[in-house]
């Protein structure tokens, strides 16, 4: 279990986050969006990693804009990943950071990218895990998780979420559910669901800015402005982020930057980090390695 959580203020925003271990710093941003009505994704999410990991480098786990325990946007115009990445910029220079190996998971994947776009002084490395929210391609979570059980935000319909991401469940833990319900509970929490839902600024801003945003990313990229080495981490059997999309964004990586690789972890989901966490570590282990000497 992950413990002795800490807070610090992001631009007004109260946010929640773990830090342990010493060296080279290791940002883990977990995935999903706010307002989500799937799982209440946490850096709990990470809990099979940090400890591992904290053993060799400094780890932070941070919790996004309106997840976890960390604050919702201060206005309806931050429900956007734009505001979520600006979020996490903030949190690095907050601590005082700089040069930090940016490893983040599905939406959290797309926020790493971007935030070693923005702030290349702040990111020394990037890995990039079944983020289908960059990847080219349709992806097929609305489709999946249309039949999931309700009430939505149940414990039960919760874990259908994540049993339905994944390649076996036997990765979900009772610790990981507890942290999601609890998370689901709270009016903050509600509140970002409301707003999403609701009031629509999932439908009308958040999906509508996340498309301009992801087609400018996906074009710097083309030409050559990633260039920090990148590393891309898939499960061979992700049902939503499938693998041929993680090959089609791993050709537009790597036309133009020679310091990028990919490993692909079979018998895992989308949740590679946690359904192969012995194999997961090693290649971060591997890469933070090498990067940190280029």
């Amino acid at each position: 279990m992950m413990t002795d959580p800490k807070f610090v203020d992001v631009d007004g925003i109260r946010t929640r986050y773990f830090d342990k271990g010493s060296g080279e710093v290791l940002l883990l941003v977990h995935g999903s969006h706010m307002g989500t009505p799937d799982a209440c994704e946490s850096a709990i999410d990470w809990e099979f990693n940090f400890d591992v990991l904290a053993q060799g480098f400094r780890v932070i786990a941070m919790e996004k804009l309106g997840q976890g325990y960390t604050g919702n946007p201060k206005s309806d115009a931050d429900y956007t990943m734009a505001a979520t990445v600006k979020h996490a910029a903030g949190l690095l220079q907050a601590l005082g950071l700089k040069n930090v190996h940016a490893i983040g998971h599905s939406r959290g994947g797309y926020v790493v990218t971007r935030l070693t776009l923005d702030h290349p002084e702040l990111v020394r490395s990037c890995v990039i895990v079944d983020s289908g929210t960059l990847a080219p391609g349709p992806s097929k979570t609305e489709f999946i998780m249309a039949n999931a059980p309700k009430p939505r935000l149940s414990r039960a319909s919760q874990r259908w979420c994540i049993e339905h991401y994944s390649f076996r469940p036997k990765h979900i833990t009772q610790n990981w559910l507890d942290a999601c319900e609890d998370i689901a509970k709270s009016e903050k929490y509600q509140a970002t669901v409301r707003k999403m839902e609701d009031e629509g600024l999932k439908r009308n801003q958040f999906f509508t800015h996340l498309a301009l945003h992801k087609e400018e990313t996906l074009n710097w990229i083309m030409h050559g402005k990633l260039t920090q080495p990148t590393l891309l981490i898939w499960g061979y059997n992700d049902p939503t982020a499938e693998l041929k999309r993680g090959h089609a964004l791993f050709e537009i990586i790597a036309d133009s930057n020679p310091k990028s690789e990919m490993h692909i972890i079979n018998e895992a989901g989308h949740f590679c980090y946690r359904e192969q966490p012995e194999t997961f570590n090693g290649i971060v282990k591997a890469f933070v390695e090498k990067s940190a000497r280029i």
